[in-house]
């Protein structure tokens, strides 16, 4: 039987510097590149820090400081065995704010990492500069479109939902060295990047990476709590929580053929909780992950708006 990956396979080598970071009670490990005004980037699932490899550089060099964190339960931060609702998360990422040195920070995530982060603008929105999501609506706004479009957002969404069983969907993720990672990264992109040859060494890495003890157990932990609190009062109360106007500039960006976060359910409600209008660009010919399936697009469109909004 072969052993679960170190924890720390996935600080891989590059220009970015890794370190550990103490914040909300745990242990974060971060990777860093630049000088400047703090860009936080938060990955989605299944993926880690390393997704963002491209913007780090690309951040970088446009004179920002680019942190790229693993969020809790993924990669070689901690992996405790709660935490994973919206209140604590969102505290983890404003607690890495603060002990980064920092009194605000543009974020910058994309799906989960992405709802995360409009979850942190709207819990703690003196901390936020921008906010710029990658396939990834309003919460409330993807709530909204499952329960009114079941046929379109709702089948599209239907993973939340096999991922409330116990046990076996830790096995399905794991089995095969992770095989299923790779299958969900297939059936998410755009079919240019599939035949790029860096799909595959995402694939290989985002595969190690799920299969470092605990990382399964802790990604579904994360779907188990958005869909299990919706049920009680609980989730009526971060709801509410999330209904308040966001005073700062958004940025949403949204693959034309993304089968997850449809384009209409990005584009259509989430300007409900802004108080001013998005800026809201769809890539054609791009699926799920829009910041590997078309990096120097996303890095341009980035930057400038971020520019805009120094």
């Amino acid at each position: 039987m072969r052993l679960p990956p170190d924890p720390s396979s996935v600080r891989l080598p590059g220009p970015w510097t890794h370190r550990d970071v103490s914040a909300n009670g745990i242990r974060l490990h971060v990777a860093e590149l630049g000088d400047g005004p703090l860009v936080l980037l938060l990955h989605g699932f299944p993926e880690f820090w390393w997704t963002w490899r491209h913007q780090l550089v690309a951040l970088a060099a446009a004179g920002y400081r680019a942190v790229a964190v693993d969020l809790r339960g993924y990669g070689d931060s901690d992996k405790p065995p709660r935490g994973y609702d919206g209140w604590t998360l969102a505290g983890d990422v404003a607690g890495l704010t603060k002990a980064l040195g920092e009194g605000r920070a543009h974020l910058v995530g994309h799906a989960w990492g992405g709802l995360l982060a409009w979850t942190v603008a709207a819990l703690h929105p003196r901390l936020v500069r921008s906010l710029s999501v990658l396939s990834a609506p309003h919460p409330l706004a993807l709530r909204r479109a499952i329960a009114r479009d079941p046929r379109g957002q709702g089948r599209a969404s239907r993973h939340l939902f096999r991922f409330q069983l116990p046990i076996w969907p830790e096995r399905w993720l794991t089995r095969d060295d992770a095989a299923a990672v790779e299958a969900m990264l297939r059936a998410w992109s755009g079919p240019k990047w599939l035949v790029d040859p860096e799909f595959d060494e995402v694939a290989r890495r985002d595969r190690e990476a799920m299969l470092v003890a605990g990382v399964a157990h802790s990604a579904l932990e994360y779907h188990r709590w958005a869909v299990r609190s919706q049920l009680r009062g609980e989730g009526r109360r971060f709801a509410e929580a999330l209904r308040r106007r966001l005073p700062m500039p958004v940025l949403q960006v949204q693959g034309e053929l993304d089968p997850v976060v449809l384009p209409t359910t990005a584009a259509a409600v989430s300007s409900r909780w802004l108080a001013r209008p998005a800026s809201y660009q769809v890539l054609p010919d791009v699926g799920h992950l829009p910041h590997q399936e078309a990096p120097d697009q996303v890095n341009r469109i980035l930057v400038n708006f971020l520019a805009r909004h120094a």
